[in-house]
């Protein structure tokens, strides 16, 4: 076994603290990681808080890791000792599924999540990236291209795919009316790759101090949601993503699409959400969501951002500073995603 530094919430009622864990040596397939970077997703602070339904504690948050092939199994062949690498959301899938087959593991009813899940043997617990190394199967670790600044990339690994996965699925494409619903991490992912494909973008905030850098990250159009007479006037939009990860009206997004176009979910509030009918009836409009990748499209995520230099706004950490930094993007204190440099643990 291998000993493992990281940081833990114990209960949902008290803050992460440095944990001393361990993984397992690398069998054949494996690849051990030395984690260089691990982004602060969302996900990790409702998990870690228990909002999502009570958590498997201890838990070692992170699913956005960036880091350095340390050692191969015997029979890995994607990668070799040196190579960069990450990790997302997920580390394993049944692999025999239709959703699998499909390339859609994330869909996988019995897949492992990175942290707060199981091995697919049911019993050993999944613990993430706020971590100094992570084992995973060679199948399940994606392959980070060369000479990317590798800090702003491991947000990628859950920000950039959940933003690149709906407009991928849903084909937008250059020229077409996109709204982006907040302005966060996930939300600035979402500006920069439509914008990256021709989209015109509009960003909806609550807060007029982010019109500078919606522009600055592409868009055309900044809405301040909360004024109703700007609002009406965003309208004939043919897709939405809403970022929010907390209660607000949806059915006012709604009403800003043209016949058939689509309002896709990807924050996740951990309260359930108004719809008004006559906001999806009226104009024949599609209310869906979206979670992340499969590996395979996370991989083409990835190649494109590096292609297009398309990369997370970050902030980097020391693991010390991981409480405040839940603090801060509670309130909305961060320009784009906080980054922890795993060399601090």
């Amino acid at each position: 076994m291998i000993p493992v530094r990281g940081y833990a919430a114990q209960s949902s009622k008290t803050p992460l603290a440095p944990f001393t864990f361990e993984r397992r040596d690398p069998g054949p397939r494996d690849v051990l990681i030395d984690v260089l970077y691990c982004g602060i997703c969302h996900s990790d602070i409702h998990t870690a808080k228990g909002e999502w339904g009570e958590a498997n504690y201890p838990v070692v948050p992170g699913h956005e890791i960036a880091g350095r092939v340390a050692k191969i199994g015997a029979k890995v062949k994607k990668f070799k000792a040196g190579d960069t690498a990450g990790v997302g959301c997920f580390v394993d899938s049944c692999r025999k599924c239709p959703d699998c087959k499909e390339n859609l593991e994330q869909f996988c009813p019995h897949v492992a999540f990175t942290y707060n899940g199981k091995e697919l043997d049911g019993k050993t617990p999944t613990y993430g990236g706020y971590s100094t190394q992570i084992v995973v199967d060679e199948n399940y670790v994606l392959k980070i291209p060369p000479k990317v600044p590798l800090e702003r990339v491991a947000p990628l690994l859950c920000a950039g795919i959940t933003t690149y996965s709906p407009l991928r699925h849903w084909k937008v494409a250059k020229g077409d009316k996109v709204g982006v619903v907040g302005l966060g991490g996930l939300g600035h992912m979402g500006v920069k790759l439509a914008a990256s494909i021709g989209a015109e973008v509009t960003v909806f905030s609550t807060s007029k101090a982010k019109e500078a850098d919606a522009r600055r990250l592409g868009a055309a159009h900044f809405v301040l949601s909360k004024e109703p007479e700007a609002l009406s006037r965003a309208g004939g939009l043919s897709f939405i993503i809403d970022t929010v990860s907390a209660p607000h009206p949806v059915s006012s997004f709604l009403q800003l699409l043209k016949p058939d176009g689509t309002l896709v979910l990807v924050g996740a509030s951990p309260d359930p959400l108004e719809v008004q009918a006559f906001a999806l009836i009226m104009g024949r409009k599609t209310l869906a969501g979206s979670l992340i990748g499969g590996i395979k499209e996370t991989q083409e995520m990835l190649d494109y951002c590096a292609k297009k230099k398309v990369f997370s706004d970050v902030e980097v950490i020391p693991a010390s500073q991981i409480n405040t930094a839940y603090e801060r993007t509670l309130r909305g204190d961060v320009r784009f995603r906080f980054v922890i440099d795993a060399k601090t643990f």
